[in-house]
């Protein structure tokens, strides 16, 4: 009989070691998620957290990133998509390290003692505007449940004191985002400019965040070359993931 493809989920996104259903998540997987997921620096982490976990796909793309040793925390506060991110982490070899709670992060990180050593969140975008479809997708599109102070605030209150706090943003709400962390004591130490095509300009923005003061490295990463095909640098950031690549 001739090989046949395997047939390719339509509720969610298959990578190469793991498969993330969103269906219940007011925001799918998407390209800002993965940049976050395969950019954020994992060498010293012993504990991570994923602030807005959603489908659990950055966290769950740490977990791939980093050894058996390392404790992954998602927090999320929509009850439909927090029991979907545990589902899609069960569903993968990262099981007992990977745990999510259902909670406003501001009510959790109160209670914590624990340190982080990364946190990531690929947080609300904008202020409140056109109204969505969903009180979901509203709660995840809007900074009105977790605007960027209290965001800032709770990572301080989490952060080991080498720890990195990563985010990604639009170019255009970046450096109102950096100007608020550096107001309460951070430090930006790594940013990557992010355009779609080689001869655009970017429209996102990488940036990791320290409490710890220290020289920024800065760079630039297109995701897509002149030919319409992903770049060189793309490729190379992101090819543990992508099925294709």
């Amino acid at each position: 009989m001739p090989h046949q493809k395997a047939q390719l989920r339509r509720d969610g996104f298959t990578f190469k070691a793991f498969f993330v259903a969103h269906d219940r998540c007011a925001m799918k997987v998407g390209t800002d998620g993965i940049l976050l997921g395969a950019w954020s620096p994992v060498s010293q982490a012993k504990r991570v957290l994923d602030i807005g976990t959603g489908s659990g796909l950055v966290a769950l793309m740490l977990a791939q990133r980093t050894t058996d040793a390392v404790i992954i925390d998602a927090v999320e506060l929509d009850e439909q998509a927090a029991i979907q991110a545990q589902e899609n982490g069960q569903a993968t070899p990262w099981s007992d390290r990977f745990h999510v709670h259902h909670a406003d992060i501001r009510e959790w990180c109160a209670g914590q003692t624990a340190r982080y050593d990364l946190i990531v969140s690929n947080p609300p975008f904008f202020a409140q505007g056109v109204q969505c479809a969903t009180p979901e997708r509203e709660q995840a599109r809007y900074t009105t449940t977790l605007d960027h102070a209290v965001l800032l605030e709770c990572a301080v209150s989490l952060i080991t004191e080498d720890g990195f706090f990563c985010v990604i943003l639009p170019v255009d709400v970046s450096e109102a985002f950096a100007q608020k962390a550096q107001g309460i004591g951070w430090h930006l130490r790594l940013r990557t400019d992010v355009a779609e095509y080689e001869n655009r300009p970017p429209h996102r923005v990488l940036m990791a965040f320290s409490p710890t003061p220290g020289e920024c490295f800065t760079d630039w990463l297109a995701i897509r070359g002149a030919d319409q095909h992903y770049s060189e640098s793309y490729t190379a950031l992101t090819q543990a993931f992508y099925l294709f690549m």
